[in-house]
């Protein structure tokens, strides 16, 4: 009897130190909401210039583009690789709703071809003749809040210079330098989805409107 009594009283003790131990582990949120209550949001400095994210190399890669010079003669706007990414919460959030939600922010990192070998700017590597990148130049940065950039259609647009160092912060853009062309020709939501698969392959919720 007593042997019976000492274990459970060792089982019961056991039990509520475990209980105790429980009790002290942070409570993490279900795992459908961890990316939607660890948004990284826009930043501004006190005079209202967007500050250049942080970390945006380790968000979602979602395309790079290419308009090189030899292409766009006598010269592109952006003779670059345009290396796109979302931030990982919004994207989240996109795939669930097929919505850009208030706050995503697109970072356009800009990265220069290597040098050409051939007339037409290409250059052989050892995996063949092509067009192959180089050195960063640069970034612009996109930033949904349909209140604070309502006159250029709920988008905010940044340069964060077109060389390096990228600037530590930068003022929104007016809207003929880059909105109107994303408002004319963008895809979906002023979002070039048509360029980037990741964001083209999630359907379009009823009443959105796309560009063919």
């Amino acid at each position: 009897m007593k042997r019976t009594v000492l274990a459970l009283s060792t089982i019961l003790g056991a039990g509520a130190i475990a209980s105790a131990v429980f009790a002290q582990q942070p409570q993490l949120p279900p795992p459908d909401d961890w990316h939607a209550t660890s948004r990284y949001l826009p930043e501004y400095t006190k005079e209202g210039d967007l500050i250049l994210p942080k970390n945006f190399h380790e968000w979602v890669y979602v395309g790079s583009p290419l308009t090189p010079n030899f292409l766009n003669p006598p010269k592109a706007n952006f003779p670059e690789f345009h290396n796109v990414y979302i931030e990982p919460g919004s994207y989240e959030i996109y795939k669930k709703t097929g919505v850009f939600p208030e706050g995503t922010i697109f970072v356009k990192e800009l990265q220069l071809m290597q040098p050409a070998t051939h007339p037409d700017g290409s250059r052989t590597e050892p995996s063949g003749k092509g067009f192959f990148p180089g050195a960063f130049n640069g970034a612009d940065v996109t930033v949904k809040d349909t209140k604070r950039y309502k006159a250029t259609d709920g988008w905010g647009y940044y340069n964060f210079h077109h060389y390096e160092p990228k600037a530590a912060s930068a003022s929104v853009r007016p809207i003929e330098e880059c909105a109107y062309c994303h408002i004319a020709s963008a895809k979906r939501d002023d979002v070039w989805t048509q360029f980037y698969a990741l964001l083209d392959q999630v359907p379009v919720p009823p009443g959105q409107t796309i560009k063919k």
